[in-house]
């Protein structure tokens, strides 16, 4: 075993104080970046490795931002996570983060464990939770920033759209082009809350323009894949064959919907319209490319950066939480 390298070691080989490089590795505004860079070779040539650990119960502070996603295998959330990255570059602050799988219980998990690490704050995906997890963050003073969604009874401060209203822009197109008979295809059950909250949209919009009631096909459980979305119309086949449309929960579903259909005979747009949601690249390579929703996925992530950088600095902390509100946009492809 050799020899601990310390601090002082550090200021030794760097030339500077002890007090400058513990500045230095704290980031502190009074040490230049050349002074930075200075300290950090220094401790790369001697394998020194700052205990960041020490500081936080000196300080206080965890350094760290909790963050749960449903899944890191949806582009529309690494997109977010890779913004909110980026947006939090400038600060010494780190992600934690915790996939719940679209399950509450488990993001109720997830929660439990990072607070008793006490973050800066928690960014939650969506606005429906457990009991257990908003007592636990009704109690903790710690900032909460709920996104991808507008709960009607936030727990704090909020970064999103409504996904009912985001599907009545895909109801509006289709009522416009003439498409009246509507069919909805989602997962079968309500652990994607954003999901069950885009058929609801749906149903009710295609009610406001006084058309048929919408078919609600099931394509399986939270999340539904391209897979599950070509098999669900191989299932339905019979009762797709009578709409004008059909309104998938996302762009990969729509995608494997849409094949499924080619292979059945059928033509889209021709016979049958076909849309999505999300502004995944897949809607855009696909042959016809699909009619989606845009919601902005980099846009949440960095208003949501933004947002934490404030709250964390005592801008906002106690303000009037208002929901910093993303708007949604209709992108028409041609399977519509």
């Amino acid at each position: 075993m050799g020899t601990k390298v310390t601090m002082r070691d550090v200021a030794r080989e760097a030339g500077v104080s002890p007090m400058t490089v513990s500045r230095a590795f704290k980031q502190d505004a009074s040490v230049n970046a050349a002074t930075r860079a200075l300290v950090q070779q220094a401790a790369d040539r001697l394998g020194y490795v700052y205990d960041a650990t020490a500081q936080t119960f000196r300080a206080q502070r965890s350094g760290f931002l909790g963050v749960t996603l449903p899944s890191i295998n949806n582009a529309n959330f690494a997109a977010t996570h890779r913004a909110l990255t980026l947006a939090l570059a400038g600060t010494d602050l780190q992600l934690l983060l915790g996939i719940t799988n679209y399950r509450v219980d488990e993001e109720e998990r997830h929660v439990r464990q990072l607070l008793a690490r006490r973050p800066e704050a928690i960014v939650l995906t969506g606005g429906h939770h457990s009991d257990a997890t908003r007592k636990m963050l009704s109690v903790m003073e710690v900032p909460v920033i709920e996104i991808w969604d507008l709960p009607s009874d936030p727990i704090g401060h909020v970064v999103g759209f409504s996904n009912a209203g985001a599907m009545s822009l895909v109801v509006d197109h289709l009522a416009t082009t003439g498409r009246r008979r509507l069919g909805f295809l989602g997962a079968t059950d309500d652990t994607d809350k954003r999901g069950a909250e885009r058929r609801r949209g749906v149903a009710e919009a295609a009610s406001r323009h006084g058309l048929p009631d919408v078919l609600l096909l099931e394509a399986g459980p939270a999340p539904v894949s391209m897979s599950d979305g070509a098999r669900a119309v191989d299932a339905h086949m019979d009762k797709l064959r009578g709409l004008d449309a059909l309104v998938c929960v996302s762009d990969p579903v729509a995608f494997g919907a849409m094949m499924a259909l080619q292979r059945h005979g059928l033509c889209v747009p021709g016979d049958l319209a076909v849309t999505g949601f999300g502004a995944f690249e897949i809607a855009r390579v696909a042959c016809p490319t699909i009619t989606t929703i845009d919601v902005g996925a980099e846009t949440i992530g960095d208003l949501t950066g933004a947002l934490v950088r404030d709250v964390i600095a005592g801008r906002g902390a106690h303000h009037a939480r208002k929901p910093v509100e993303v708007r949604p946009g209709l992108l028409r492809g041609e399977s519509s």
